[in-house]
């Protein structure tokens, strides 16, 4: 199989990326969270150092809901039917989702704290 052109591939990562706004509510959701650190980041003027842990857990969480959801398709391909394994698998690709989300807030609420709380 050939690869296709430079420009195709991120043509068609970024219809993937589309694909994932249309149609999974936890990344529309996750989608907001970005927005919202992105005016944060800008509203309370974080430090570069700030601003890219925010934007590198933010991502994060995003780039594990695509994954999470790659593996939850690919799964449901495999096995359509009801199957404790596949569920296991499904499990431990939601866990990976929640522990981003929670470490996410976390350095969120650790970073943001400074700036809301202790400006002067």
């Amino acid at each position: 199989m050939r690869k296709p052109p430079f420009h195709k591939s991120f043509l068609n990562a970024f219809r993937g990326i589309f694909i994932m706004m249309k149609s999974e509510r936890n990344f529309q959701l996750e989608l907001v969270a970005f927005v919202a650190n992105l005016f944060l980041i800008f509203y309370l003027n974080l430090s570069k150092t700030d601003s890219v842990l925010i934007l590198m857990v933010s991502s994060g969480v995003l780039a594990a809901e695509i994954f999470n959801t790659a593996i939850e398709k690919t799964c449901d391909i495999i096995q359509p039917e009801f199957d404790e394994r596949i569920g296991f698998i499904k499990d431990i690709s939601a866990g990976a989702v929640l522990l981003m989300a929670l470490i996410s807030v976390i350095t969120g609420a650790l970073i943001y704290w400074k700036y809301i709380f202790h400006q002067h």
